[in-house]
């Protein structure tokens, strides 16, 4: 059954004003679900002023106030944690079981830490020269977000910002994709229950031209952006003087060095290509492999990869679903050509598969031999595929991991303690996995980039959040 979906303005569902609709296709079965209306210049004029209401309120809560507000959201969120899997899975086509309902429970997590954290959030009382002058720092939120989030994650990624955002009084606008923005909309009626304040959370999906009337709008303070390199230096380039956290493109390498565990680092490649259908910023985007170790990787890779089972996501034996959507896909054909037009071997899949409802079901894919000049060595491929580059020692694979601007995280895989050192402090990106997934994350841990994708998240995001004011008092003497 198609669903009409209504905005989130001012603390209302509200059709809005525009004339336009987006039409949104499961990925899984190929049917139409939803129609979401396109929100007018009017609209966002209107959702701006509420915040700007709501952040002038909330900056005079208590950082107790709002750590309730915050609880209230997440205990609220755990009565609706299946459900809204369901539609997770129906709109972007992750796995229900293995993936969706970890991923809906996750997101709520985000309120329990920022309420957690925001009641430890303090200043600093300054030295001074003076012997009657008293000088401290306190944190003030910074006012209006705009938080501009991806498909992949389209429920958890708006939250990371939502979240803390929140906690220090800071009102936020989230501007979903309009194709996976069902699951959001419908959690987002806890919100309203929780009783935050009208303009505090507002959600309106859209295209490109929602995204930039809210990045060029006066009335927005901060501009949190989650997606592409090139989304972002188009973010970055119109947004003028505003505030920003961008978390872009990753391309994150996992090497294996001599010493590793070949079967443990070959089922972490396999789980970093596999997970989500490949399509995680901090995915198996490159396998870069000590010659020594080559042919003993490939082998335990393919083995591996036999526990991958493309299917349909609701089914409880399935752990990877279809692709989201049509460009992405066609990237992964792309690439896939590219690699195999400049020598690469292609193991195992290479296309689409067949006998599903839609053509966004994609076979897992091993790519021997990558040159480091192809696509898919050199850009972010979002898809379900190992590709496999060699080099002859730890010089060339750092050298290598390095040959790329999108250093979000990377893994390094040896048994060797001196060695996972070394390769940290030679590789540069925001965060390197020593013997695990480059997919590993915690909701706690500090999440940035290096080479130009990141800022941090964990518990620095919240201070991202505010800004750092200093008082100072001059008293009389006594």
């Amino acid at each position: 059954m198609t669903r009409d979906l209504k905005l989130l303005i001012d603390g209302e569902f509200t059709e809005g004003t525009g004339d336009e609709v987006y039409e949104v296709h499961s990925p899984v079965t190929g049917e139409h679900i939803a129609n979401v209306p396109v929100a007018s210049k009017a609209d966002i004029d209107r959702a701006v002023a509420a915040a700007r209401r709501a952040t002038e309120e909330m900056r005079h809560w208590t950082a107790f106030e709002r750590a309730e507000l915050c609880l209230r959201i997440y205990e609220l969120w755990q009565e609706r944690i299946e459900d809204v899997a369901r539609t997770l899975t129906l709109e972007q086509g992750k796995p229900y079981k293995s993936e969706a309902i970890d991923d809906i429970a996750e997101s709520g997590d985000y309120f329990q830490i920022a309420a957690e954290d925001v009641k430890r959030l303090s200043g600093e009382l300054i030295p001074t020269t003076e012997r009657t002058r008293r000088m401290f720092t306190i944190r003030r939120p910074v006012g209006v977000w705009a938080a501009i989030t991806p498909w992949n994650f389209p429920v958890m990624i708006p939250m990371e910002y939502v979240g803390p955002g929140l906690a220090t009084g800071n009102a936020v606008i989230v501007k979903p994709p309009e194709f996976t923005c069902m699951a959001l909309l419908e959690m987002a009626e806890v919100f309203v229950e929780a009783g935050a304040p009208p303009g505090a959370i507002q959600i309106i999906p859209g295209d490109g031209r929602i995204g930039e009337a809210l990045v060029t709008h006066d009335g927005i303070d901060a501009i949190g952006f989650t997606g592409s390199s090139e989304t972002g230096k188009r973010i970055v380039s119109q947004m003028g003087l505003k505030r920003s956290i961008m978390e872009m493109s990753g391309n994150g390498p996992l090497i294996v060095t001599g010493d590793a565990d070949i079967a443990a680092a070959a089922e972490a490649a396999v789980y970093g290509a596999y997970y989500n259908a490949g399509q995680v910023c901090c995915a198996t985007e490159r396998v870069i492999v000590l010659d020594e170790v080559h042919d003993e990787f490939v082998d335990a890779t393919l083995k591996a990869a036999q526990a991958v089972r493309l299917g349909d996501p609701f089914d409880d034996d399935t752990n990877m679903g279809p692709l989201n959507n049509r460009p992405t896909a066609e990237k992964m054909d792309r690439h896939i050509e590219d690699a195999a037009d400049r020598g690469a071997e292609i193991l195992m899949g290479g296309g689409r598969a067949s006998g599903f409802p839609t053509d966004l079901y994609y076979e897992f894919t091993v790519i021997d031999r990558v040159p480091e000049d192809s696509l898919v060595a050199r850009e972010e491929s979002f898809g379900p595929v190992v590709p496999i580059l060699t080099v002859p020692d730890d010089e060339e694979a750092v050298a290598l991991a390095n040959r790329s601007h999108l250093g979000l995280q990377a893994a390094v895989f040896t048994n060797d303690l001196s060695k996972a050192w070394w390769y940290a402090d030679r590789i540069r990106s925001g965060t390197v996995v020593v013997n695990d997934s480059t997919d590993f994350w915690e909701t706690f841990q500090p999440f940035g980039g290096a080479a130009g994708t990141d800022t941090g998240w964990g518990r620095q995001r919240i201070e991202e959040f505010t800004d750092l004011q200093t008082i100072s008092f001059k008293l009389r003497e006594i």
